[in-house]
């Protein structure tokens, strides 16, 4: 919602220079067919939206150098490049983990997170999205579920793709859980089982929206809450702006995360 209400604006400010310019143009010139204005606001107002966008979408959080070797095999997962992400092939064969990544955040940075929970006998696939914004990929999950066959999936996200994620998890049967990092779902899916976790340093989740949406998940929910973790450490790209510092480390904020989920697909 955040998202839209900065293209809203952008495009209402860009509509009122556009007839700003256009009405000193007519009053210059004398220009009275109202086509013309319409057409100059039209074309300016597309161009700002155009640029504004593209200068947005282009500033985003890049994954730190230590992705780099969770992005390679290792003695117990097989790491496959496919068409909009990365499959990391453990020892599991049941079931499967479809991550969506955070908004602004570059995909890979939740390598480590993915290879350690297929190393634990989790499949995982990371899914690349269009911008950076899992709001434009909301269904790449289905060609991954098309392709392979598991006895069960679980989608999962952290921040916008934890809400993106529960969103098409409510639209396919084939979803047996969710699993919400630091995030919520504005979808009512209490016919799916939701794992939602969080750290207590987490500055930038909007806790007003977490509790308002709490009735969307709420039937099947295991809560749990990191001491300790902050809202960035789920991925590998540094600290996230607007939130807290954490005063544990990625290694132990990430292997708890990994404990609570072994514990609410397995158990």
């Amino acid at each position: 919602m955040k998202y839209l209400l900065i293209v809203l604006v952008v495009l209402i400010v860009s509509i009122s220079i556009g007839l700003a310019i256009s009405f000193l143009i007519r009053n210059k010139t004398k220009l009275k067919k109202k086509r013309y204005i319409v057409l100059f606001t039209s074309i300016f107002s597309l161009f700002i939206v155009f640029v504004t966008s593209i200068s947005y979408l282009s500033v985003y959080n890049k994954a730190d150098k230590s992705v780099k070797e969770y992005l390679k095999d290792s003695e117990n997962v097989s790491v496959k490049k496919i068409s909009n992400g990365y499959f990391f092939d453990g020892k599991g064969s049941d079931e499967a983990i479809i991550f969506y990544p955070g908004a602004k955040v570059e995909y890979i940075s939740y390598a480590p997170l993915m290879h350690k929970l297929a190393n634990e006998g989790i499949d995982t696939f990371l899914i690349k999205m269009p911008f950076n914004m899992a709001v434009f990929g909301e269904s790449r999950a289905s060609k991954i579920i098309k392709k392979y066959n598991y006895k069960s999936y679980y989608m999962a996200g952290h921040s916008l793709g934890g809400v993106v994620a529960s969103s098409y998890a409510k639209k396919n049967d084939l979803i047996k859980g969710v699993i919400l990092l630091a995030s919520y779902s504005t979808k009512d899916i209490n016919d799916k089982k939701v794992l939602s976790i969080y750290g207590s340093k987490d500055g930038i989740l909007d806790k007003k929206a977490y509790e308002k949406n709490k009735k969307n998940i709420n039937k099947n929910l295991v809560e749990m809450i990191i001491d300790g973790a902050n809202h960035s450490q789920f991925g590998n790209y540094g600290l996230q702006k607007h939130d807290n510092k954490s005063t544990i480390s990625y290694d132990t904020q990430q292997n708890v995360s990994i404990s609570y989920i072994k514990q609410f697909i397995f158990e």
